[in-house]
């Protein structure tokens, strides 16, 4: 259940944020946050990720659902068994619904975290396409660990094996 909490805090927040900054800001309007390095921008993205596929919005509806229902189905049967990966599919999963209200309702989506690099601009986001990020980075964490730990058991499997041998031979 804490990991449905999880994903109902990252939903309200980033509703909540979004609203601030559609309701408060004019679109293209920035605030400097930090010098011309963090900035808070009014923009509308009908596509996904960095802009691709806009105006795509059933492809993007139907992806969703099929997410969604297979985050929900994941989650019931590991939220016992593996903590990291039931927080990281939390994250996803209020990122994505998140968005996806945001594409129902408008057909856009609300991002307003611009990050400037010298000349380079990153492409704006906002806080359910960073959960859905930190997530997805938790989720291949959790996979490169169960390789870790595959590997250690089957080196251990192995060594076992080889010392029955070895004690059978003698």
């Amino acid at each position: 259940m804490v990991y449905y909490l999880i994903a109902l805090i990252v939903f309200l927040v980033d509703q909540g944020t979004k609203y601030l900054i559609a309701t408060r800001l004019e679109l293209g309007e920035q605030i400097s946050v930090i010098g011309n390095f963090f900035l808070i921008t009014s923009h509308r993205n009908r596509g996904a990720a960095f802009g691709i596929l806009q105006g795509q919005q059933w492809f993007f509806f139907l992806v969703t659902v099929v997410v969604v229902a297979g985050i929900v189905w994941y989650l019931n049967k590991t939220r016992h068994s593996r903590k990291m990966l039931s927080v990281a599919l939390g994250l996803v999963l209020g990122g994505a619904i998140g968005n996806f209200l945001d594409r129902m309702i408008s057909g856009e989506v609300v991002d307003f975290l611009l990050f400037n690099f010298g000349s380079y601009s990153f492409p704006i986001f906002n806080v359910a396409d960073s959960c859905i990020v930190i997530g997805v980075g938790l989720i291949l964490l959790d996979s490169f660990r169960d390789l870790k730990n595959g590997e250690e058991i089957t080196e251990i499997k192995e060594v076992k094996e080889a010392k029955e041998v070895k004690e059978g031979n003698e």
